[in-house]
């Protein structure tokens, strides 16, 4: 496997049950029929934001040194259509079947890892700066409110990212106007699993959270799901 990974495993200690919960139910089993069950049925029928819909995220933002946080089966940056034949890739995830898995689906692209938790400062990054981070389906899987994770979330990560760096991804949310009746029971019942935390997510949270760290952004509403595309990062206050 082309793939390397980075010395130690900075913000994945002392992890709270809830952060263990987001990320354990990722095992090699799940990670098989994910594509199937999540991008090719879930997506479509249950969330109502057909996966082209986020592969589209992919082919528009991704960049020749990127940063991948929270990185399922590798599907999206296998297929995304780069801008270099030979992009600097780096994979961050605390489960290490996740690394795995996609670190083995893009080895042509030769990524970089490391396991990390991202509601924690994420330390040095092999491959930082990045040009562009996407962070898909991966809000939604972590504890707490959607205004301290998301805060959090990129609180950990704006030290990694370059002065023009754009940051992409996508995150269930828990607006029961936008949400079909079995959408409504599959997302308690992950929530109850402790795979999910969303039941309180707003579109709101996520806006104020984005606003506070970039000069431009957006968000656009796909059925039960929320995308978001953020760009020219404030600078990092040092004091």
């Amino acid at each position: 496997m082309a793939s390397a990974t980075s010395g130690g495993a900075a913000g994945s200690g002392d992890l709270s049950d809830d952060v263990v919960a987001g990320q354990a139910a990722y095992n090699r089993w799940v990670l098989a029929a994910y594509d199937i069950g999540v991008l090719g049925i879930s997506n479509s029928f249950v969330w109502r934001c057909p996966t082209k819909r986020l592969r589209r995220l992919y082919d528009d933002h991704v960049s020749a040194r990127h940063l991948d946080i929270g990185v399922g089966t590798g599907y999206y940056l296998d297929k995304a259509r780069w801008p270099t034949s030979s992009p600097a890739v780096t994979l961050v995830d605390l489960n290490q079947n996740s690394l795995r898995t996609a670190s083995a689906r893009i080895s042509r692209l030769a990524p970089l890892t490391a396991v990390r938790n991202a509601l924690e400062p994420v330390g040095t990054l092999p491959g930082a700066p990045f040009d562009s981070v996407g962070v898909n389906y991966l809000l939604h899987c972590m504890p707490g409110s959607l205004d301290v994770k998301a805060e959090k979330l990129l609180a950990a990560i704006r030290p990694t990212m370059g002065p023009r760096a754009v940051l992409f991804g996508s995150t269930i949310l828990a607006d029961a106007a936008k949400l079909s009746a079995p959408a409504r029971k599959l997302l308690g019942f992950y929530n109850q699993k402790g795979i999910f935390h969303n039941t309180e997510d707003q579109v709101g949270a996520l806006d104020r959270a984005l606003e506070a760290v970039f000069a431009t952004h957006r968000v656009e509403i796909i059925g039960g799901v929320a995308t978001f595309v953020a760009s020219e990062p404030r600078p990092l206050d040092v004091s």
